[in-house]
């Protein structure tokens, strides 16, 4: 039975992983064929929350690089079916932190492709990442997620970019090894204009993570003052 079960959690961690290098690559034929794998998993097993949590993820990962490829639309597309998942996740583990981090998150990535929504999904991200850190107050991956929906959500739907670099300087504290929270804290400080503090977060990040093409597209584009 043990053996059984750690199988089972070294499967997750290869998927993860796969997802994440897909990600980093920005290859999103391969974060798509992973969906399409996981999404007959979660079809078959629709009482399993894990499975339910993997096909998220795995949304969530598509939306976030047709972000960066500035594919609206896609992205919207991918993050609201990643939704439809997440909560079949969290209705049946509420307990779960990270089942309602992924679903804030993806309620997140619908806000770039239409800001209108804002309200509603902003919501949505805000309210299920704050119950992740409630769940789990140590995991930076939660204040990460919550930085990225304020980074996303207007100052008047209760977001910003301030409460933004304020979540990704906690993430990376609590979490000194986690390159997407510099690489959010280069973006949220450019976008403060703070762009010498930018490139430093942007550098740390590569050193951290030197396979993100997001990341060096981003310090290329940060001017040096």
């Amino acid at each position: 039975m043990r053996f059984l079960l750690l199988t089972a959690m070294s499967a997750l961690v290869l998927c993860a992983g796969d997802l994440e290098k897909a990600r980093d690559a920005q290859d999103r034929a391969a974060l798509e064929q992973n969906v399409r794998a996981l999404y007959d998993k979660a079809a078959k097993q629709p009482s399993d929350a894990d499975t339910q949590y993997r096909y998220a993820l795995a949304q969530s990962y598509v939306a976030e690089v047709a972000i960066e490829q500035k594919d609206k639309r896609a992205a919207r597309s991918s993050a609201e079916l990643g939704i439809k998942a997440a909560e079949k996740a969290v209705s049946l583990k509420p307990a779960s932190a990270e089942y309602h981090r992924i679903l804030g998150t993806l309620c997140g990535q619908v806000i770039p492709a239409n800001i209108i929504a804002g309200m509603s999904y902003g919501k949505c991200a805000l309210d299920e990442v704050n119950k992740a850190i409630s769940l789990d107050p140590k995991s930076a991956l939660a204040y990460l997620s919550r930085g990225v929906g304020n980074y996303y959500l207007p100052t008047q739907f209760g977001g910003g970019v301030e409460k933004a670099v304020a979540d990704f300087q906690k993430a990376a504290s609590m979490d000194p090894k986690l390159a997407e929270a510099q690489l959010w804290l280069g973006l949220g400080l450019r976008k403060l204009n703070r762009n010498p503090e930018a490139r430093k977060a942007f550098e740390t990040s590569l050193q951290l993570n030197p396979n993100r093409i997001w990341a060096k597209q981003q310090l290329e584009k940060t001017p040096v003052r």
